[in-house]
């Protein structure tokens, strides 16, 4: 039988995360088994406390939650292989796919042209250097260079600050030495401990309206088109064969790309995340993910 780790409510902890309370049950229905996971612990580095309910020799494990730093994931993995157990989707696999230039490599043609720089946070990702001092004017400047000239996106290894668009995410010119470092040191003051990996500049490139699809892939197969968790009204429909040469390639179990359509009309991949922890927009069906997923557990792939 496939088992999936879920989180657990922080307040009820024999039943699931009410966020995820759906799909487990889905996943229920779909032939699977569902084990809760203490995700605070966890990021506490409470090993013992997260796996309580894991019961010793129960085989692999998808995980199916929040965001786990790459670290902690990597903790994960050796205490689950402690008491005998596995993660299908292995730590290597899991900080390919969740942090940016982990998968960039592979969609560099198909993605807005990116550089980065690994920043030292507690919690988060290897670095040398601490935020004030790479967020300095004369810093970003030269890491900015390669993408020359125009409009460009600051965010970290995992995620933008998009909601704070002008004051923390987009800057209207890149060779403007100031407001780079403006809202660099913006982001990386919101961020604080939860900046993952480093800081990432990302050259803007105008989409149409209409929001971004998710497409969530199993073994380099999509299995589900959904809308964008932001915009779960608006579903585009995307060209997928572009990326899937792109998807195979980065050889992860379980992905998801967001793709939104260019105002030239090509579609680009927006982000690239595993799809363990990627969100399910509302009211979303599941049934054709878990299928999938159940269908490469124990016992059934080659």
């Amino acid at each position: 039988m496939t088992r999936f780790l879920f989180c657990s409510d922080p307040l009820r902890s024999t039943r699931p995360d009410a966020q995820f309370a759906g799909e487990a049950e889905t996943v229920r229905e779909c032939g699977g088994r569902v084990v809760l996971l203490d995700h605070d612990a966890l990021l506490a580095g409470d090993l013992g406390a997260a796996l309580a309910r894991v019961e010793r020799g129960s085989g692999p494990y998808w995980y199916r939650g929040w965001m786990i730093p790459a670290s902690r994931y990597e903790e994960l993995e050796r205490a689950l292989t402690a008491r005998g157990c596995s993660l299908m989707t292995d730590a290597s696999a899991y900080r390919r796919a969740h942090e940016l230039p982990g998968w960039y490599g592979v969609f560099a043609g198909l993605t807005p042209r990116s550089v980065w720089r690994p920043v030292a946070v507690s919690g988060s990702a290897s670095g040398d250097e601490a935020p004030a001092a790479f967020t300095a004017s004369v810093v970003l400047a030269a890491l900015a260079e390669p993408l020359g000239a125009g409009p460009g996106i600051v965010k970290d290894f995992v995620k933008s600050r998009k909601h704070e668009w002008h004051e923390a995410c987009y800057v209207p010119e890149l060779t403007d030495r100031a407001h780079l470092a403006s809202v660099a040191g913006r982001f990386c003051e919101l961020q604080g401990d939860s900046l993952a990996g480093g800081l990432v500049l990302r050259a803007y490139e105008p989409f149409v309206p209409g929001g971004e699809a998710r497409v969530w892939w199993v073994d380099g197969e999509p299995v589900l088109v959904t809308a964008h968790p932001d915009t779960p009204d608006r579903l585009p429909s995307p060209a997928l064969d572009p990326v899937r040469d792109a998807v195979k390639q980065l050889g992860c179990h379980w992905v998801t790309t967001d793709l939104a359509l260019r105002d030239d009309g090509v579609w680009r991949v927006v982000e690239v995340g595993d799809g363990q922890v990627s969100g399910l927009p509302a009211g979303a069906d599941a049934a054709p993910l878990f299928i999938a997923l159940i269908g490469e557990g124990p016992g059934r792939s080659a």
